[in-house]
């Protein structure tokens, strides 16, 4: 597979551009996983050898936000993450018995999901706090549902975060760097047990792309404390449009 250098710098290009996009807003599954399937990964096998590949960086973006570290709606940070490990737990098997040609036809949608979240959670959030009071059964439950979804698939899981917590929590999105990114990497840790029990980890391609998050994770910290809320939304609502369009591209042309 690494025979030809480009496919390398390829793999480590997508690796640190996905570390440091988990690092900023998330959404680094945007970059890592169609790198993998350009390079003839099966999608299933390309989402699992993503989520792994990220996992350093995500881990290293957690670290450098550590100091940053409070509560949700009254939910300490180790209830939140006790509830995502379970649900990485849960999504990541679910992963492991979806047939692959059934993941190619979801991937799409699920991107889709995400990029409405994106667009629609702030204004949503606005329009829900001037009616209702959301309390922490509600929390909990979001949490859960995230906890599966970033074991199942990942891709968008920091953006959806973002876009709830800012829903439940009247959160800012500077705000939820830190617990955002910690979540993620939790999500990743729990699915990492279970892809790589069922051996769907290609570890030709994972070396060389989690070198390169690990890098840009650390790089996306140091951008994420630089640069404005709108500059982060617009970079990744752009990366998500295109990798969105070509995954519909892919799954029904």
């Amino acid at each position: 597979m690494f025979a030809d250098p480009a496919t390398l710098l390829l793999a480590i290009a997508a690796g640190f551009v996905g570390g440091a996009m988990n690092g900023l807003a998330g959404g680094g599954t945007f970059a890592t996983l169609p790198a993998l399937i350009a390079m003839g990964l099966p999608a299933n096998i390309a989402n699992a050898t993503s989520n792994l590949a990220l996992l350093p960086g995500a881990a290293a973006s957690a670290w450098g936000f550590r100091r940053e570290l409070a509560p949700v709606a009254g939910l300490s940070v180790l209830v939140l993450a006790a509830i995502t490990f379970v649900g990485g737990l849960g999504g990541s098997l679910l992963l492991v018995w979806t047939p692959t040609d059934t993941f190619d036809v979801l991937i799409p949608w699920l991107l889709l999901f995400a990029l409405v979240v994106m667009l629609c959670g702030k204004r949503a959030a606005d329009w829900l706090h001037a009616r209702v009071t959301i309390g922490r059964p509600t929390l909990v439950t979001a949490q859960s549902i995230l906890g599966i979804y970033g074991g199942y698939f990942g891709g968008g899981v920091g953006l959806i975060t973002t876009a709830l917590y800012g829903l439940l929590a009247n959160m800012h999105p500077r705000e939820l760097f830190a617990i955002r990114t910690l979540m993620l990497c939790i999500a990743n840790f729990a699915a990492a047990f279970v892809f790589i029990g069922f051996a769907m980890v290609d570890w030709r391609a994972c070396v060389p792309m989690l070198a390169g998050s690990i890098l840009g994770g650390w790089a996306g910290v140091g951008i994420g404390k630089r640069l404005s809320a709108g500059q982060v939304r617009v970079w990744t609502l752009l990366v998500t449009c295109g990798t969105t369009i070509t995954f519909f591209v892919r799954a029904y042309r």
